[in-house]
């Protein structure tokens, strides 16, 4: 059995020490030597199997016979006069990059928390690039390493934190000053963390050889796991170390009120130099500006200079400048100009000095326009009704600035230039050499001709992988109207199709028409109109206007309603439903709507493929967000002449669901999954690519129609809906068992990793949330539930009133387990019927409670699973929506909210969230709305996100507030 041991550690040199204390072992020693045995010290190798072992010596307060015991270990040792002695104890070794993950959340003792906050900043300078490489000298040579950059804030910290340190961490191999210590840590582990985050090899995964220059060499050592540079010579050393030394101590020098600014300034008039001026600025007021001319002279000119002498050495050809008494601005050539853009004021910029550029830098106005003509097919016609993908167009592709052709006089200009910076239209415009040189080639070789509608699609959707991106498209006709992204607009309304029964409101008779327009090209389309616009009408008036034998997909729960819609709109389809035990592929054939789910499409794909489609339609297209998943690749591959994707949320955690659904519409055109990841879900989500998420919705916007229920101008009688959060407090009981299952799952959360850590971490936030609902849906015991929930409580207020008003609500709860408990309860409380609909029930069952609270006035509340009920239901019936436990990912809460905020709501819908002061549930909420434009995306994957903190933010997270019990 492992022994209970108290680590503690500390730092030396470039590694982190462990050491321990067994609270079981003798604690005092009869030795008098000077360095003498800890008497109740343990090896903590037990505890870190694999790791170097040995000996170190601490310097620690205590008697002759025996140090003091830290507060941790629970020995009781006493010393009425302690006094610094050493003391030699069995000690782990671990090199920097290991201690990184050891170091890592939630620690049992100070100095081990000290050093995790340590490596925390040290993680925080990496990200937020407060690192320079620098070349070392060390015990065995030289060696190439990353250091922090510690000023402003991060110098304040260092000092607080040196002044925080736990003597314990600085008490191996004598009591050293806590600064000296703390650099040589933050140092260390600043150099691993950056190590883990840039690539494994640079210089093309090439290793120079012991022959190389010096700085190929420390290049390529500054990556991987390698940092040393045997065998070089001490004037290159000297060089190559002055240099980044330099650079090194002008980022620190920069640590000042008042820092050096430069400002690039275009040529005006007839003047063909650009200038480079010099000024001052406040470090944190930018607005101010002192011109270095109206500097010298006066008491900030030393400033200046100091600081133009530390910006040669990132600048050599300021040293021109440097030669006259008083500087204060530098003539450059277009060539020197582009130069400056490029290369030299990122690193300005990087280093801490100001720069000023013209606001054109860095905006890419040069690209390629697309022009496309449709093709006549007699006199005065065009192609009309045989429009298609496979027909012809005349097209024409031209360089353009800001979407606008440059005539050949500025082309010919372009190429006599041959310069990265040209003049076009009397504005300057920026081009870097790569292309520089595609302009000339497009230049030389203007693409014209034809193409089909099919390849002028893919173009647009791809383009921006080459050096010009695509920034301007002019088609005419039904393309034109297509790619102006608001064909739904410019189209001729489609009138209520023959057999219709019911009235399409104008939004939805524009959809009709662009779903008519887009199936007649053969192209797929992803209808995302809000929930509850009507996109069942819509899609059903599809079939009416544009026949063909339809095979439409959808979750099981929606299959009832997808035969009730058919009915009621449009009662001439003949509608089959291919499920169940008794499937007949010839009644498949025969009707006009085949409804399956994606479970059955998946299990008959052989058979289903072996039908000629005229359409496919993927209700809840988010089914099919996960493109490797067996189901979607089914689904993809059953053939269609035309597909039509029904999701309100085409995006619900990350850009590659968008390419999943859209890769079943328009198979190819957004490329490769890995082609999209390159091209926009990396650039977007990981850097904020404006450019790349333009040319994203430039690819997607002509199939994706979103109309949102928000727009008056889509709906405008549709009522409000007013959300609120509910607090309530946990009862003493609860909040009891919260502090139990806190502890207790905490420890084992300790204790794991990997797999088995996530799985404790979503264990606890279950245990936690069934506490905040009801001590008996933990417990599991029968026990009764009055008085005994903050919950249960208010929700009992709330149903009264309701019932009082004459209203109806929903009430939606995640766990089945307490729907079962709490809809007897309820009944009894307000002696009215409480309805329960669950993953359980039939689908006959569910139709008729869905009816039954439609249509009776005596159910006043609903209380429904969130997973069995969240999609596919009419209830607007309701006018109160409850959430009573959360389920955090707010498209699938607005979604289950949908369920009454739709069309046929007559009444304002008021929302409300039931949360739990001072628990996870009010922490979540917070993390939640502070991050509430990606919420979608980084808190959207249910609550496995939460698996991934460590344990110091688990604890943050799950720890009671004392303002949670009532």
């Amino acid at each position: 059995m492992t022994k209970v041991l108290v680590v503690h550690g500390g730092w030396s040199g470039d590694r982190l020490v462990l050491w321990a204390e067994d609270p079981g072992a003798v604690t005092t020693t009869a030795s008098r030597a000077k360095v003498r045995p800890h008497p109740f010290a343990a090896s903590p190798g037990v505890l870190f199997p694999g790791m170097k072992e040995g000996e170190v010596t601490l310097t620690l307060p205590g008697s002759g016979s025996s140090p003091l015991a830290s507060p941790e270990s629970g020995i009781e040792v006493a010393a009425r006069s302690p006094k610094l002695g050493r003391w030699r104890v069995p000690a782990v070794f671990v090199e920097a990059g290991e201690a990184l993950e050891l170091l890592g959340g939630d620690q049992q003792t100070a100095s081990l928390r000290f050093l995790a906050a340590v490596t925390e900043q040290a993680h925080d300078l990496v990200r937020r690039g407060r690192v320079l490489p620098q070349l070392v000298r060390e015990d065995d040579g030289h060696a190439a390493r990353w250091r922090p950059v510690l000023t402003g804030a991060d110098a304040a910290w260092f000092r607080e934190t040196a002044a925080a340190m736990p003597p314990v961490c600085r008490a191996v191999d004598g009591e050293r000053p806590s600064a000296h210590v703390l650099i040589e840590a933050i140092a260390c582990l600043t150099d691993a963390a950056t190590r883990v985050t840039l690539p494994g090899r640079i210089l093309g995964g090439h290793r120079p050889g012991l022959r190389s220059a010096l700085a190929d060499r420390w290049a390529v050592a500054l990556t991987g796991d390698d940092a040393s540079l045997p065998g070089v010579r001490e004037a290159d050393v000297r060089e190559l170390g002055a240099a980044l030394q330099a650079w090194f101590s002008a980022a620190h020098a920069l640590d000042q009120p008042v820092r050096t600014c430069f400002r690039l300034a275009e040529p005006d008039g007839s003047q063909e130099l650009w200038r480079l001026e010099f000024a001052l600025q406040p470090g944190d007021d930018q607005s101010v500006y002192i011109l270095a001319k109206d500097v010298w002279g006066g008491r900030m000119e030393e400033v200046l200079l100091a600081g133009l002498g530390r910006a040669v050495r990132l600048y050599p050809a300021l040293e021109r400048a440097l030669r006259e008494a008083r500087p204060h601005e530098m003539e450059l050539s277009t060539a020197q100009a582009f130069a400056f853009l490029r290369d030299v004021a990122p690193l300005l910029q990087a280093a801490g000095f100001g720069v000023r550029l013209p606001g054109w830098a860095g905006r890419r106005r040069i690209g390629l326009k697309l022009t496309t003509r449709t093709r006549k097919k007699g006199p005065g016609s065009t192609v009309g009704q045989g429009f298609g993908l496979d027909e012809l167009l005349d097209f024409r592709m031209d360089l353009a600035m800001d979407g606008t052709p440059i005539d050949e006089a500025e082309l010919a200009e372009l190429v006599r230039l041959k310069v990265p910076l040209v003049r076009v239209r009397g504005e300057w415009v920026e081009l870097d050499p790569a292309q520089l040189g595609a302009a000339l080639r497009a230049i030389e070789g203007r693409r014209s001709g034809e193409m089909t509608v099919g390849e002028a699609l893919r173009e647009i959707a791809l383009a921006g992988e080459n050096d010009l991106p695509l920034v301007s498209v002019d088609a005419d006709g039904p393309l034109g109207d297509l790619l102006s992204g608001e064909a739904d607009r410019r189209l001729t309304p489609v009138p209520t199709p023959e057999g219709f029964e019911g009235t399409l409101r104008p939004y939805q008779e524009r959809g009709l028409a662009w779903l008519a327009f887009l199936s007649g090209l053969g192209v797929g389309a992803i209808l995302a109109d809000d929930m509850g616009l009507g996109k069942t009408a819509q899609t059903l008036a599809l079939l009416l206007a544009a026949p063909g034998r339809t095979l439409l997909i959808c979750p099981m729960s929606l299959v009832g309603n997808w035969e009730r819609e058919a009915a009621r709109f449009a009662p001439g389809l003949r509608v089959y439903v291919h499920h169940g035990g008794g499937r007949d592929l010839e009644a498949a054939q025969e009707a006009d709507l085949v409804v399956t789910t994606y479970g059955t499409a998946l299990r008959d794909l052989e058979a289903l493929s072996g039908i000629n489609w005229a359409r496919i339609v993927c209700d809840e297209a988010q089914a099919i967000k996960n493109s490797a998943a067996k189901q979607a690749r089914a689904i993809r591959a059953i053939p269609a002449a035309s597909r039509l994707a029904l999701t309100g949320t085409p995006v619900e955690n990350h850009l590659a669901e968008l390419w999943s659904i859209m890769e079943f519409c328009n198979p190819d055109l957004l490329g490769s999954a890995k082609h999209f990841r390159d091209r926009f879900q990396e650039p977007i989500e990981a850097r904020g690519d404006e450019q790349a998420a333009a040319a994203l919705k430039r690819a997607t916007g002509p199939f994706v129609l979103r109309r949102l229920k928000i727009d008056k101008s889509i709906i405008s009688d549709l009522p409000d809906k007013l959300e609120m959060k509910v607090w309530c407090t946990l009862t003493p009981e609860q909040a009891t068992l919260y502090q139990a299952v806190v502890e207790e799952m905490l420890s084992k959360i300790d204790d794991s990793e990997g797999i088995e850590r996530r799985g404790n971490v979503l264990a606890a936030m279950t245990r936690l949330k069934q506490v905040c609902n009801h001590p008996a849906q933990l417990l599991k015991d029968g026990s009764p539930l009055p008085g005994r929930s903050g919950k249960l409580t208010r929700l009992e207020e709330l149903a009264e009133e309701i019932v009082l008003e004459g209203d109806k609500a929903l009430v939606f709860t995640q766990y089945a387990e307490f729907g079962t408990v709490l809809q007897p309860h309820l009944q009894a409380r307000l002696d009215r019927p409480v309805l329960w609909l669950h993953g359980g029930l039939s689908k006959q069952r569910r139709a008729d409670l869905v009816d039954r609270f439609q249509n009776d006035p005596e159910p006043a509340i609903f209380l429904l699973s969130l997973k069995a009920a969240g999609t596919g239901l009419n209830l607007t019936a309701a006018s109160h929506v409850i959430h009573v436990d959360r389920w955090w990912n707010p498209a699938v809460e607005n979604q289950a909210t949908d369920r009454a905020f739709r069309i046929g709501q007559t009444r304002n819908v008021q929302v409300r969230k039931f949360i739990c002061l001072g628990t996870l549930e009010e922490r979540i909420d917070e993390m939640i709305e502070r991050k509430h434009a990606l919420a979608d995306r980084v808190v959207g994957a249910g609550e496995d996100w939460i698996s991934e903190l460590s344990t110091a933010k688990l604890r943050d997270l799950f720890t009671l507030d004392p303002k949670a019990v009532s």
